[in-house]
């Protein structure tokens, strides 16, 4: 057994917001939701929402003193309605007592699972009520629709819905060690954090093209036994992200794209392990991010 590190929470979370998709055509669903003393509110400035004691913290609607944007995320087990609403980004509204305002990146990883859908499905959400209020086809300004969840335009008459743009995330196991894994090291992120080969599908593209065409760019490494292992929402800005795993064809063919990997490197299950402990100075992705888990769950033996 690998030594112990901590255990990641809330391991490929989803499922838990009930979506209550039908309520969604209720006749002014928001406004008697506004009006009833039950419902609760999440709050999402940016890509950030009130956090206490690793928690979501919900407001009544009275709470909320200024929102661009209202919507109906759903029902909570209780079947309490959770609302969002969406505070500008430069707004200086300020969260709840003893809560603060955290971004998902930096918190997801540590709420509960059923919050950490929550504020997944508020930030995605509202990051296409904020940016998407004009019609791409025609021009126009849009009606909100389905308490939140589409966009009639009343000149060409379409209907938009938010956008989600598929991405593909891959660890990549060695051909000849079962107990190594390859890394790649971003240039956006100056070259300091190793992590999982990422990219997003293309047009016409399989989710198995894409792990072979992303992988191959950016470490040079052909790939075999691509095994799908997860998603998670990931709204920077709309994207699902697709977790795999993959073995290399051949070891030695790994080399860095230079542009937008600047190092690649092989690590043994030893050194994954000190670094998830946090005991050398590899940086592994956050506990909020699928590439986390796809790492974690591979050191941990989990198949």
């Amino acid at each position: 057994m690998p030594p112990s590190v901590p255990a990641v929470p809330g391991s490929w979370p989803g499922g838990a917001l009930g979506r209550a998709g039908a309520e969604r055509d209720v006749d002014d669903l928001l406004g008697a939701l506004r009006a009833a003393p039950d419902t609760r509110v999440l709050a999402v400035r940016g890509d950030a929402a009130p956090v206490a004691d690793e928690r979501l913290v919900l407001v009544g609607v009275p709470a909320v003193l200024a929102a661009r944007e209202w919507a109906f995320l759903g029902r909570a087990s209780d079947g309490a309605a959770l609302l969002l609403a969406v505070v500008e980004d430069e707004s200086d509204a300020e969260a709840p007592a003893a809560a603060r305002w955290s971004p998902l990146r930096a918190v997801g990883g540590d709420l509960p699972a059923d919050e950490a859908e929550i504020l997944g499905t508020a930030v995605a959400l509202a990051g296409w009520l904020r940016d998407a209020a004009f019609c791409p086809a025609c021009g126009t300004r849009t009606v909100l629709r389905q308490a939140g969840w589409s966009r009639h335009c009343p000149n060409c008459g379409r209907e938009h819905f938010p956008r989600t743009d598929p991405a593909v995330i891959v660890l990549v196991a060695s051909a000849d060690d079962p107990d190594r894994v390859l890394l790649g090291a971003n240039a956006a992120w100056g070259g300091s954090r190793y992590s999982c080969f990422a990219g997003f599908a293309e047009a016409g593209e399989s989710l198995e093209a894409t792990v072979s065409r992303e992988v191959e760019e950016e470490s040079g490494v052909r790939l075999e036994a691509i095994r799908y292992r997860g998603s998670q929402v990931w709204p920077y800005p709309r994207s699902l992200m697709l977790g795999f795993r993959a073995r290399a064809i051949r070891d030695d063919e790994a080399r860095a794209d230079g542009e937008e990997i600047v190092e690649v490197r092989w690590f043994d299950r030893a050194e994954i392990g000190a670094a998830l402990r946090g005991e050398t100075a590899v940086q592994l992705p956050g506990t909020a991010s699928i590439a986390h888990r796809l790492i974690d769950e591979w050191y941990r033996g989990i198949e």
